[in-house]
Formats: C-alpha cells, sequence, structure tokens
C-alpha cells in the first residue's frame, strides 16, 4: 500500500514520546474495500481518536517499499490487516504483510489484528479456495523464496486473534466495525511489564512456552512452571507475558500473589486486579472472595485470555484455578509460577517446566552485563569471574547481585570478595533465598534442612532416613516437604541433593545463631569445629560436627604437636548427635565421649579396635572405612540400635564381631577388607539384615551355612572374592527374598555351572555374573526360575552367541555383554526397555531381533567394528555384494577397480583405520555409497555449487511411475586435521523437503567415507520414493546438502528424479528395477517413531525427540535451520525441461553439536573418545534418547540399582 496521506486524531501525545506517529496501520486491497469497508473502518477509527495510517494510491512498480512502507509500520503501534476475497492477489498487499510480520517478530509491543472481511480464515491459513487460486497465478512468475515468505506470513497472521465478520454482528458491518475499534481500544489500553533490560538465556527458556501460547487449538492449557528463589521463574514469565498478551482478548499478569495473600482482604484485592485487567480498566466491586470467583467466571467466559499468577504458594490457591477452568473461554491460557513442586501432584491436562539455572557461559554473560557493562570479562579478571560463576550455582539472582556490587572495582577487591563468599554468603541473596526456609511448616522441617545442609548433602536418602530418625525425627514426611520447596532434590541414584545457594543459606542461619562457634548447634567448617575441641569450650548447644584433618592441615598447616586432641574435648557436648571425624587422633578416655552419638562416621580410625569404655548403645550408623581397626572390638559393645556396619578398605581387619550383639542390623559393608578369611557363623542370625557386600575380599575362604537363614537378605555381592572355597549353591536356593546377587570375578567350574545357573532363587531381579568364565555349552535352554529378571550382566565371558535362556527374558530393563571379545551374533534378542551394552565386543557382527519385537531403547557401544548388520538400524555390505540392481540404478561400474577408502564408524572410539573396500549402507529404504573421486556416474543434467534448489515435478506418461531420487555430493577436506584422532567426526546431512505436502526427511548416514588430503570424495544415494502418497506430480520439493565446515567442504551437488517405467525398465538406466527383498520400504512406509516434529522425519545418526526439543530452542544451530526452511534456495525454472534435478547447499555449521543433560552442556563420549557433531545448541534440560536402537552414550554406565549402585 501506498504511503501518502494520513489523518491525524485525538490520540494521547504518548505516541510521540515513544518514537510512534500512527496508533493504527491500515493494511488492505484497494480494489476490494477501498471506498467501501475499509473507508468506513478509517472514519470509525479518526472519530474514536485514533491517528490513522491509509494510503490513497498506490505506489507505481519499482519505487521502495523497503524505506517507506517500513517505516510507517514501525511507527505504528498497531496493524490492522484487511483480509478481503483477492487480498492475496496483489503481490503489494502480501509484500507489506510480510513487512508486518517482520516487524512484530521484532518488535514485542506491534500488535497485529486479522480482520477477515468476505473471507473465511481458513483459505488465509491454509491458502485453499480464491488464495490458493492467486497462488497458482503468483507461481508463474515469483521465486519459491518469496512464495515460501508469504505462505508462512498469511498462516501466521491467520492464527492470530482476529474478526470475522461472517461470525460477528450478524453480518451488519456497522456493529463489526465498532467491534474493531473496541478491540484496538482495549489492546492499546494494555501495557508492556517493566523487565530487567539486560537478560541473558531468556530466549531459549521461553521460545517454546510462546509456541504452546500460540497453540490454535480451542483447549484451555494450565502451564506451571516452578524451580528455586531467584532462578528466573518471574522474569520468564514476565517476558512470556510481554510477547503474547496482544494475541489474546483479555489478559492480567498478577505478580507476588503469595506476599499478597498474607495480607488481609488480599484475595479479594487479587480479584479485583483480575477482574479490571480481563475487562480493560473497567472497575467493578468485590466485597468478599466467593463474590470474586463468581465475577471473574463470567468474565473469562466471554473472551479468550491470558491470565499468568506469579508465585502461587499455597495448595487452594491453585485448586481454586482449577476448579475454574471449564469456565474459561476456549483457547484461553493459565500460567502459574510456583516454588512449591507438591502443588503439581496428580494434575491432569497441566503442562509442567521445571527452570534450571543458565548454562555456564550464559551465567558469565550475565554477570559480565552487571559487572562491566559488557557481555564478556574485561581482560585480567577472567579468572575472577569464573570463580564468581562458580560460586553462584549459576543462579541469576546472584549473579545480579554479585555482578552489581563488583561493577567498576579492582581486581583486588574481586579478590577479596570470592575469599569472604567462602566464609559468609551475599546477605542479599540469602534474604531472597531465606523466603522458602521461612515458608516451611514448622521448626521439624526447619531443622531437618539444616542438618541437611550442613552434613549430608550427597548421601543415600535411605541412609540419611535411618540416621536422622534416629534422631527423633520424622525424616521420610521432613524431606519430602524440603522437596516441595524445591529446598532439596533427589537423583537418579536416590543421592540428596541441594542447590550451593541454597546449603549456604542453611549454613548462614546456623552461623547467624552465635558469633562464637561453640554455641552454635551445627559445626561444618573443620577450622571451627577444631578450635572448639582445642580449646575445650564446646557447649551443649552443639548437635553435630564435622572435622577433616586432611582438609584443615592443606589449608592451614598446624603444628604436629596440636595435631592429636583429646576426648575431654567433648565432655560438654551432651547433646551432639552427629559426629563426622577424618584423620582424626583422640587421646584419653572414651568413655568421656557424648553418649547420644546416632551417626558416628570415622575415616581411618586410628586404633586396632574401637575401646571398650566407648559407650555406644544409642548409635544407629556405624562407618569406619579406610581404618586401622584388626578386630571391631576386643571385648563384645552392645550395639542395640545399630543399623548399618560400614568398615570397608580396613585392610588389617581379620575378624568381625559376633553379631548377636546388634540384633537391629540392616546393612552390613565389608568391602576390600582383604585380610578377613571368614565371618561369624552368628550373623545367620540377623533377621533383619537385608543388604551384604563382601566385594573384594579376596581372601575370604567359606561363608556360614546358615546365612541360608537370612530370610530378609534382599542383596548379596560377593564380586571379587575369588578364594572362595565353593560357590554356596544350597545356600542361594534358601534365600528366598534376594533380589539382587553379584558375583562378578569368581570362576564357575564347568562341570557346576549348569546347576548353579539353575539354582538361583526365582526372586532375583539383578544378577551379575561378570567374569565367570561361562562359556556357551554351561547355560540351560530353560532358566524359567529367571522369569523375575530385570538386569543381567554377562560381561568378559568367552561367549559366542545369545544363550537361549535369555530369549524367555520379557522383564528386562538392562543387558550387558561389555568386553565379551568372543562374542560373534546376538540373534533372537528380546525387547530390553532400558539400556543394552555391547561396548568393545569386537567380534560381534549381527544384531538380531525376536520376531515382532521392537528395538531396545538404549546402547552402550565402543569400538564394535566389525558390527555389519543391525536389523531395525542398518547393513553393510562390500560394494561388490550389493544388490546388483541397485548398483545399475546408480550407473555404478568398474566395481573391482574402486580404491579402497577411509570410513569413519560411528561406534568406534578412534579414528578411521586403514583404507578398506566401498561398502554400500542399507538405512530406511535409503542406499547409499562413498567413494573417491569427482566424476560422479549416472545422469544428473543439473549440478550446481549453489544453495539448496526447489523444483515442481513435472508431469510424467501416463506408462511411468516415480522411483524416487538419486541424489550425489563432492566433498573434499577443508583444512589439515588428524583424521586419525577420536575428535575428528564430519557429518553430513541431506534434506528432502516435500513442500506441497509439509513433509520433510533429514537423514545423516551412521558410515561417512574420510577424504584424504587433497583427494575428492563422492557420496552417492538412492532414495526410494514408490509410495505414490510421497512424491507426486506437481509437488514442490527442495532439497540440501550440509556438511560440518571446520573439517569437510561441498564442492558439487546433484539430484536426479527416477522414474520407472510400467514394464520395469528405468527412464534413466534401462534396466529392470526390482527390489532388493534386504531393501526395505521405508521412505513412505511407517515412520512415526521417527516422527520427532509432526511431517518431519529425523533419520539416521540424529538422537531422538528429547533433543529435537532442544535443538528446536536453539534458531542458530545447523538442523534448526534444516528443520524451519531458513537455508537459502536456489530454484530451477518452472519449464517442462527443466524441473527434477536439484543441486544442494553448502551450508557450513560454525560450532559443534554438544548434547544436553541435565542443565549442562556434555559431549558425546565413546569410551576415551569425544565425538563432534554438527549442530550447536543451548543450555537447557533434557535427557537425550536415541531414534534406533543405537544409543550414542557412551558417558557413564549405570549400575543395577539404587542400592547396588551405591557401593559397585
Amino acid at each position: 500500500m501506498a504511503l501518502v496521506r494520513t489523518t491525524q486524531g485525538t490520540s494521547s501525545n504518548s505516541n510521540t514520546r515513544r518514537g510512534y506517529h500512527y496508533d493504527v496501520f491500515l493494511s488492505f486491497r484497494g480494489e476490494d474495500t477501498r471506498k467501501t469497508f475499509t473507508d468506513h473502518l478509517y472514519t470509525a477509527l479518526i472519530s474514536a481518536g485514533y491517528r490513522t495510517f491509509r494510503d490513497d494510491d498506490e505506489l507505481e512498480t519499482g519505487e521502495d517499499i523497503k524505506s517507506r512502507l517500513k517505516q510507517a509500520i514501525q511507527m505504528s503501534r498497531t496493524s490492522v490487516i484487511v483480509f478481503s476475497k483477492d487480498y492475496a492477489s496483489s503481490r503489494w498487499c502480501l509484500n507489506e504483510l510480510v513487512e508486518i510480520v517482520d516487524h512484530k517478530r521484532t518488535s514485542s509491543d506491534h500488535v497485529v489484528i486479522p480482520v477477515f472481511y468476505d473471507i473465511d480464515p481458513s483459505h488465509v491459513r491454509k491458502q485453499t479456495g480464491s488464495v490458493a487460486e492467486a497462488f497458482a497465478r503468483h507461481r508463474k512468475i515469483e521465486p519459491p523464496h518469496m512464495m515460501e515468505r508469504w505462505r508462512k506470513a498469511l498462516a501466521e497472521v491467520a492464527n492470530l486473534a482476529g474478526k470475522v465478520l461472517q461470525n460477528q454482528a450478524y453480518g451488519y458491518e456497522s456493529k463489526f466495525i465498532k467491534d474493531i475499534v473496541q478491540v484496538i481500544r482495549d489492546k492499546l489500553s494494555r501495557t508492556h511489564l517493566s523487565v530487567e533490560p539486560k537478560l541473558v538465556g531468556i530466549h531459549s527458556r521461553v521460545e517454546h512456552i510462546n509456541l504452546w501460547l500460540q497453540d490454535p487449538s480451542h483447549d484451555v492449557g494450565i502451564l506451571v512452571f516452578y524451580g528455586l528463589p531467584g532462578i528466573g521463574k518471574t522474569t520468564i514469565a514476565k517476558c512470556v507475558y510481554n510477547s503474547n498478551f496482544e494475541s489474546f482478548e483479555g489478559s492480567s499478569y498478577v505478580e507476588s500473589i503469595r506476599e499478597t495473600a498474607s495480607h488481609p482482604d488480599g484475595l479479594v484485592q487479587i480479584q479485583k486486579q483480575i477482574l479490571c485487567d480481563i475487562l480493560n480498566g473497567k472497575k467493578e466491586k468485590i466485597h468478599n472472595v466467593s463474590e470474586g470467583i463468581i465475577k471473574i467466571g463470567r468474565a473469562i467466559s466471554l473472551r479468550r485470555v491470558l491470565l499468568v499468577l506469579d508465585d502461587v504458594d499455597a495448595m487452594d490457591q491453585f485448586d481454586a484455578v482449577l476448579r475454574m477452568k471449564d469456565q474459561f473461554y476456549p483457547g484461553s491460557k493459565i500460567i502459574i509460577t510456583t516454588r512449591r513442586k507438591r502443588l503439581l501432584k496428580v494434575r491432569e491436562g497441566i503442562t509442567v517446566h521445571e527452570v534450571g539455572p543458565l548454562g555456564f557461559h550464559e551465567s558469565l554473560e550475565l554477570l559480565s552485563h552487571h559487572a562491566f557493562d559488557r557481555h564478556h570479562p574485561l581482560e585480567g579478571y577472567e579468572k575472577y569471574s569464573e570463580e564468581v560463576v562458580q560460586h553462584s550455582g549459576r543462579l541469576p539472582l546472584a549473579l545480579k547481585v554479585l555482578g552489581s556490587s563488583l561493577f567498576r572495582e579492582p581486581k583486588r577487591v574481586w579478590k577479596s570478595t570470592l575469599e569472604k563468599l567462602k566464609d559468609i554468603p551475599n546477605g542479599e541473596i540469602m534474604k531472597k533465598l531465606r523466603i522458602s526456609y521461612d515458608s516451611l511448616q514448622d521448626d521439624h522441617d526447619q531443622k531437618l534442612f539444616l542438618h541437611i545442609a550442613c552434613f549430608f548433602i550427597g548421601k543415600d536418602e535411605d541412609y540419611i532416613v535411618r540416621i536422622l530418625d534416629g534422631c527423633d525425627f520424622k525424616t521420610i514426611c521432613g524431606i519430602q516437604n524440603l522437596r516441595d520447596m524445591c529446598l532439596v532434590t533427589i537423583d537418579r541414584d536416590n543421592k540428596l541433593s541441594m542447590h550451593d545457594m541454597i546449603r549456604d543459606m542453611g549454613r548462614e542461619i546456623v552461623r547467624r545463631e552465635s558469633y562464637e562457634p561453640e554455641n552454635r548447634s551445627r559445626l561444618w567448617r573443620s577450622q571451627d569445629s577444631f578450635e572448639v575441641l582445642r580449646e575445650k569450650n564446646g557447649t551443649q548447644a552443639i548437635e553435630g560436627l564435622m572435622l577433616d584433618m586432611h582438609e584443615l592441615l592443606t589449608d592451614s598447616p598446624i603444628n604436629s604437636n596440636e595435631n592429636v586432641l583429646e576426648t575431654n574435648s567433648f565432655a560438654r557436648m551432651h547433646k551432639l548427635k552427629l559426629l563426622c571425624l577424618r584423620h582424626v587422633r583422640l587421646d584419653g578416655c572414651y568413655a568421656e565421649l557424648p553418649t547420644r552419638l546416632r551417626w558416628l562416621c570415622w575415616l581411618e580410625f586410628p586404633l586396632d579396635s574401637i575401646p571398650v569404655d566407648f559407650s555406644l548403645e544409642k548409635l544407629v550408623v556405624l562407618e569406619m572405612q579406610y581404618s586401622n581397626l584388626r578386630q571391631l572390638c576386643k571385648r563384645a559393645n552392645f550395639l542395640p540400635s545399630l543399623k548399618i556396619l560400614d568398615v570397608s578398605h580396613s585392610h588389617g581387619l581379620t575378624e568381625i564381631i559376633d553379631f548377636s550383639v546388634c540384633p537391629k542390623l540392616e546393612e552390613l559393608i565389608l568391602v576390600d577388607c582383604t585380610s578377613l578369611i571368614d565371618v561369624h557363623e552368628s550373623i545367620g542370625n540377623l533377621e533383619r539384615l537385608v543388604y551384604l557386600n563382601m566385594r573384594d575380599c579376596k581372601n575370604l575362604r567359606m561363608l556360614p551355612k546358615n546365612m541360608c537363614m537370612l530370610k530378609s537378605l534382599e542383596t548379596l555381592i560377593l564380586s571379587g572374592c575369588s578364594n572362595l572355597d565353593e560357590f554356596p549353591v544350597e545356600m542361594m536356593k534358601e534365600i528366598e527374598s534376594l533380589e539382587v546377587l553379584a558375583t562378578d570375578g569368581i570362576p564357575l567350574k564347568p562341570e557346576r555351572s549348569s546347576t548353579i545357573l539353575s539354582s538361583f532363587p526365582c526372586s532375583l531381579v539383578e544378577l551379575s555374573l561378570k567374569g565367570c568364565n561361562l562359556s556357551d555349552d554351561v547355560f540351560p535352554t530353560d532358566l524359567s526360575n529367571l522369569s523375575y529378571l530385570r538386569s543381567l550382566h554377562l560381561d568378559e565371558n568367552p561367549i559366542r552367541s545369545l544363550p537361549v535362556f535369555i530369549k524367555g527374558l520379557r522383564r528386562l530393563d538392562h543387558l550387558s555383554f561389555k568386553d565379551c571379545n568372543r562374542l560373534e551374533s546376538l540373534v533372537g534378542l528380546p525387547k530390553v526397555h532400558q539400556r543394552t551394552n555391547i561396548a568393545r565386543c569386537i567380534s560381534l557382527r549381527k544384531i538380531k531381533y525376536l520376531p515382532h519385537e521392537q528395538r531396545s531403547g538404549m546402547y552402550y557401544v565402543d569400538n564394535n567394528y566389525n558390527l555389519v548388520e543391525w536389523e531395525h538400524g542398518y547393513k553393510i555390505k562390500p560394494i561388490d555384494r550389493v544388490d546388483v540392481e541397485i548398483i545399475k540404478l546408480l550407473g555404478l561400474c568398474n566395481l573391482e577397480s574402486m580404491p579402497a577408502v577411509r570410513m569413519r564408524h560411528p561406534l568406534v572410539n578412534r579414528g578411521p583405520k586403514e583404507a578398506q573396500p566401498v561398502q554400500g549402507l542399507y538405512q530406511y529404504g535409503i542406499f547409499s555409497t562413498f567413494f573417491a573421486g569427482n566424476e560422479v556416474p549416472g545422469r544428473f543434467s543439473y549440478k550446481s555449487t549453489k544453495s539448496s534448489i526447489s523444483f515442481i515435478v513435472p508431469l510424467l506418461l501416463a506408462s511411468h511411475t516415480i522411483r524416487g531420487l538419486n541424489i550425489f555430493a563432492t566433498y573434499a577436506n577443508k583444512g589439515n586435521y588428524n583424521y586419525a584422532s577420536p575428535s575428528f567426526y564430519p557429518i553430513l546431512l541431506t534434506k528432502v523437503s516435500n513442500k506441497s505436502k509439509g513433509l520433510k526427511w533429514i537423514y545423516c548416514p551412521y558410515f561417512r567415507g574420510i577424504p584424504g588430503e587433497g583427494e575428492d570424495m563422492i557420496w552417492l544415494s538412492h532414495w526410494k520414493m514408490e509410495n505414490e502418497t510421497i512424491l507426486q506430480c506437481g509437488d514442490q520439493v527442495v532439497v540440501s546438502v550440509v556438511a560440518e565446515p571446520d573439517e569437510l567442504i561441498i564442492n558439487e551437488f546433484g539430484v536426479e528424479l527416477v522414474q520407472e517405467h510400467q514394464n520395469n525398465i528405468m527412464i534413466s538406466t534401462q534396466h529392470n528395477t526390482k527390489s532388493d527383498p534386504n531393501y526395505p520400504y521405508v521412505i513412505g512406509g511407517d515412520l512415526s517413531m521417527w516422527e520427532h516434529i509432526p511431517g518431519i522425519y529425523f533419520l539416521g545418526y540424529i538422537p531422538g525427540k528429547d533433543f529435537v526439543e532442544q535443538i528446536m530452542k536453539s534458531p542458530r544451530s545447523i538442523l534448526y535451520r534444516l528443520i524451519m526452511d531458513t537455508d537459502k534456495e536456489d530454484t530451477v525454472p518452472n519449464t517442462a525441461t527443466a524441473n527434477f534435478h536439484i543441486c544442494i547447499c553448502p551450508t557450513i555449521l560454525k560450532n559443534e553439536f554438544l548434547v544436553i543433560s541435565g542443565k549442562a552442556w556434555h559431549k558425546l563420549v565413546i569410551g576415551k573418545c569425544i565425538m563432534r557433531l554438527a549442530f550447536n545448541i543451548s543450555s537447557t534440560c533434557g535427557r537425550f534418547r536415541p531414534p534406533l536402537p543405537f544409543v550414542y552414550q557412551f558417558v557413564s554406565e549405570s549400575s543395577y540399582s539404587t542400592r547396588y549402585n551405591r557401593v559397585i
């Protein structure tokens, strides 16, 4: 539309102050509505006092719209787009629309209102009806990239909340125009929220929330995000609100609900604000909460609203929102932020998002903004800045406060501040974080939190429960309350963890109890503990004490004469229950030590036995790892409350106690007690013993026969007890409660192996037989007694094939054959629900599953360089053994003379070995081969070195059908690299996009050819697309190829559309093309498991759905650009003779591809190898899962169970 005259209404001067000249920019097609509807709307807007821009004449062709049109749009607060029947016929209107959409994307406060005058919104959204007719005419003269921009702009605007004449005001234009003016009045009366200007890491965190808000469905959605105080929940909520509230007919943002609700009539005040906001400033009287619920219910039922409730703290507030969900107008959205995780329990229809810390680089940038007013630290401040980031735990609140406090300060101040923070946290940060602590229900939970913060971070939850239950806590309930407030978390290994700043807040609360350490309830700093014990001024205020002399001697050397403390230092600590010592020597009478101890952890205990005068009657947990003990005690000390005894790594221990003195013992841990020869027979009387670990007791000869009386025993670990005279077969049969058994490294005699395996109790859930010298012939064919087995480890055994009995194990979660270097095949593999480990099975060649069985969820692989066939995954063959029809189809010849090439194997942790014969790779209906040279076989009439090319599939003769696509790419090394290095991992990707059908396939082959120095390499592939619904005449297709930029460069590309005559004669090759039975019809078949985004299929070496979701938060990544079609296109002219060859894009990647796990960057590791993949994504939550039977998670191998993982 032309930028000419405008008429000025009586709008306020606020527009001028903010840089606006107009309230409204009108976009319309003059021939349709200039003198009718648009003129009436324009007049109504002027009369309502709105400065409105309208054109009277269109600019002449060739006149620059960039400067004039853009300027007018940018100077307007609102754009009203009047869609009429022939709006899309105007190239001018469409370009104007693109400018409006572009401006909306970059300006958070620009409002766009679509008005559908005499056209169905779905025709605009889907480009059907008159819009499709207009696009058919445009296609003849317009480039595809411009057509695509128009399509996206139409779809985006049509999805916004708009006005439809046919659906409103009964079709009366005057009433319709009044409604539009009212909408504009409502939109312009709402303002944006104030947000901190120096935001970092927000885009990646709000983008997927924006997508959720823009969901065109009519569902009423509720999104809750929770996290620590200061983690950024409120900031994210404000940014999301600012980006989206104008797309709703009504909106309200209510902040600090927890604080407001605590005031008299606080809930009523909240209701008044919500009602006033939704009614666009109209104030309603509300006398009580019940009346407010009724009035709000009436308001939200009449309009589509966005409601954001910040810092919801009480369950009744949350339940009130849920009860009103059905009253909201369809399409309304509710966002709630909370620090209380418990609010989210068992809530159907709610989307939950945990807000985690920033990534390291994001944290460094945020700190730099506040400390240096720039994106990165000043030169010379890098080390100090990184230390501040480390101290902050990447908490945005801490980074902002610390950065601001250090603004323009010299290095000496930075250094001094860091030293102070080690002892005294920043008060402003602590005040904010303490809100959650103060919100705990009672002092029981507060004291429990302080105990954990000072002594138990990183400990097993069950272990903590036993200790603190002994201290009269209701620990399970209390920990749940702490988790509810996001003060603690429990990881997959059942370990309790706590954010560093939350830990520091708890310890600061204890420090502030008294200036004098001896008057505090807990002493966790070794320096404080040592001073109190040396000065012998401890008091009964002390409930817990920790002293590590190793740490103390390292930090501040102490005179050797002061190194030994005395037992009477504890004389006045009558309430001491928790005592943790390391490398501490006490002289004196042990009767002077506290008698109320529940937890005694004394690492490197210096005596050869526990003194008889040491009273331990109330002790629940006794840990003396790495001690000098030879016997536990010379005379039996009564330990009536003891539940856990751990004397692991006490190499001098020769005998253990008579267990009758500790009848309540539940866990006995004797790991690496290398001098222990036998175990006291009284062990059979321990009715409560559930866990027994004697791993690496290498001199243990015999187990008591009465161990079979351990009716509660669930876990028995004998791994490394290599000198056992006889495997306790009979004992195994009797322990009916046994769930976990590990006998790693105990060679089983071949003549007894079958008997032993058959003797295992049917209760077993986890079994580890690593290195037990088990061969194929010792396994029974039927081990139905193991039908409950979920974890089986057969590592380091000389087996050659899958033991038959495994086929009958249908509950397996974990299966491991690691280091079975003779293993050749796994045929008949059952489904393993979580992880299978085949690392370093160097002879393995084939994996095949049971009929109708799906692949396993995750695999650990490493140096499986002989694995050439993996069902549901891939199959590779020497090129001279590939199906002859494929060879002919691709025009390959002289196979015997093809020079050997180096291939990069994805399952090997080292660089490519010596050159090998050319191979053929079958995957997903795609055949690929890599060979040296730059002379491409076959007929590729259209080749290019430029960007991706779009083309239209031509009309075919009636006797011809589409077979698929042949695609080639030639590439070479870009620089000098060590190709034998494990880190060298070139990435090649091909994308085929059928834009007409909204389908995309993105493929990354598992195996890639590595060109030598100065050598070109050809990647030649055939995509089998015989399903007529996949590729049809008239379809618009775009194909792209990308490569890792730092290592490879694409030289040339080409594509050929392969046609087949009805009598199976190829048009291009003149050869019969019957399908190879081993070459599955995947393209066009069921690809649902790889459809991680609707209509987009990720094939090959691309991780699963979780990973793709993370990629969608990183617009700069190459995969994101492929998904979103932001790669540039070259277009093949739309003529009858130039229509089915594509040349692919040499798009260059810029960064490594790192997979996110948890909230930090982690590189995919194969053994010790770091694989470089060619995408870049930002830090986020989410754990990846691979799409195939391959898991390229080579990072760490979790153990079998929570309990087993703790000790093995």
